[in-house]
């Protein structure tokens, strides 16, 4: 009897679980079972956690599919016990006690690094944290410059924002030394350098395609190209 594992898609910042929707009408129309998770975007660790805990609660194998800072859950997450395979998309790939400000450091900055903007939150029993968000009009040229203007509009004014303490903890693990990982640059990425997501990708040991032109939002673009590696990714785990 064969397991066919469960694709759980984490996605990344200023982006929220909608951003897979073509990516997932993709796998289902193949019969792949698909979980599009609500990432927190509050911290690596608990992040991570929480997407470990979503993993957890599924019976039976699953690939964890993660998109920009997605790419860092997934790695410490993916230490998991049902977890057979890693794909990052467009994603950040840490090692174990590397901070996504240290891997970013490697390589020049992308333009995303000077037009975010910051906003204070409340934190219970603590001083305020920061968050960030991309400011809305460069939103479409760094996020997402290969898809419809309509399009881009409502996602530059729905961005889910990000808390600063992800650039600067480090990862507690890193899955894709002892799980196979596949990995899908965005030739033309303006938010994360894909000279970034190269490195991980080579350094991981993934198997990788590149899409020249393709933008960070790449899951939106391009979805068949991205649900494809996943597929690949699938059927190379599948028991």
């Amino acid at each position: 009897m064969t397991t066919t594992p469960t694709v759980v898609l984490v996605h990344g910042a200023f982006a929220d679980a909608s951003s897979w929707s073509g990516v997932v009408t993709e796998l289902r129309s193949r019969g792949i079972p698909v979980v599009a998770a609500a990432n927190p975007l509050r911290g690596l660790a608990s992040d991570a956690a929480y997407i470990a805990a979503v993993a957890s609660r599924i019976d039976g194998p699953v690939v964890l599919v993660g998109h920009s800072y997605g790419g860092a859950l997934i790695t410490v997450a993916g230490t998991a016990e049902n977890v057979v395979g890693l794909v990052y998309v467009a994603a950040y790939v840490p090692d174990e006690g590397e901070s996504l400000g240290e891997l970013q450091g490697r390589f020049p900055l992308s333009p995303l690094v000077s037009n975010l903007r910051e906003g204070g939150y409340p934190v219970a029993g603590e001083e305020s944290a920061i968050e960030v968000t991309i400011a809305a009009e460069k939103f479409p040229e760094i996020f997402a410059a290969d898809v419809p203007a309509d399009v881009t509009e409502v996602l530059a004014v729905s961005q889910r924002p990000l808390s600063t303490t992800v650039f600067t903890e480090a990862a507690a693990a890193a899955a894709w030394r002892t799980k196979p990982s596949w990995a899908l640059v965005a030739g033309a990425d303006q938010a994360i350098n894909p000279d970034v997501e190269r490195f991980g990708a080579e350094r991981a040991g993934a198997t990788t395609v590149e899409l020249d032109g393709a933008s960070h939002a790449v899951a939106v673009s391009r979805p068949k190209e991205v649900a494809g590696l996943i597929v690949d990714a699938v059927t190379a785990t599948t028991a």
